[in-house]
């Protein structure tokens, strides 16, 4: 199983900072621990240091997200907040016709409703649903959950 994380870096800040990544952290040791041969794409572990990237640096590392984005499962977008980037991982999800989790209130977000195969309204709901095994049983049962063409 490879599932690639999605989440905030930047979100809408005005300056080069990074919002706090903890996120990645307790969805990382969850998936771990209830999906043992799981395999883990994070963006922020690959990519630590991504802010100071210059332009063609810039482009492949986005250009290999999306790809890894491609070759993934199911993509988990953390989205307490908008977020470019992970709005197109989860296009990218979307087309490529793989499932995406989102955990967030925008409910109403028109990308939110189109991509997303399951929305989970926060982080402590995303790590239950993990951990009950409700993530597992939907991957299974993948092709008859998605309701994408």
């Amino acid at each position: 199983m490879h599932v690639f994380i999605a989440g905030v870096m930047q979100g809408s800040r005005l300056d080069n900072q990074i919002d706090e990544q903890d996120y990645r952290v307790r969805i990382s040791e969850a998936l771990q621990t209830h999906l043992p041969d799981v395999r883990i794409s994070d963006p922020w572990v690959l990519h630590p240091n991504s802010v100071a990237y210059e332009m063609d640096l810039i482009e492949q590392t986005f250009l290999a997200n999306t790809d890894l984005v491609n070759e993934a499962d199911v993509v988990i977008a953390y989205l307490p907040w908008a977020s470019m980037g992970t709005a197109i991982e989860m296009w990218t999800a979307y087309r490529a016709n793989k499932p995406v989790i989102v955990v967030t209130p925008l409910v109403h977000n028109w990308v939110v409703r189109l991509t997303a195969d399951e929305v989970l309204p926060d982080l402590d709901s995303l790590l239950e649903y993990i951990q009950s095994g409700r993530l597992a049983h939907f991957l299974k049962d993948v092709p008859q959950n998605l309701a994408q063409p």
